[in-house]
């Protein structure tokens, strides 16, 4: 069965985002997609959402 977990950035900048992908992904999951939301009155994105997979029973790596 297929397992999901979702990071919330409250704080959307390059470090935050890198710092998800390789925290998670160093404990064995996969990453599946990530998701932005916006303020209509600004540009920039006020949140991230990163979305992992896994296969249930998977257990992080060394």
């Amino acid at each position: 069965m297929l397992k999901y977990k979702v990071v919330e950035i409250n704080s959307v900048t390059e470090d935050t985002i890198e710092t998800a992908l390789n925290e998670l992904t160093r404990d064995g999951w996969r990453f599946d997609g990530l998701h932005f939301a916006m303020r209509e009155s600004s540009k920039r994105p006020s949140m991230a959402f990163v979305i992992f997979t896994r296969e249930e029973g998977e257990t992080s790596r060394p």
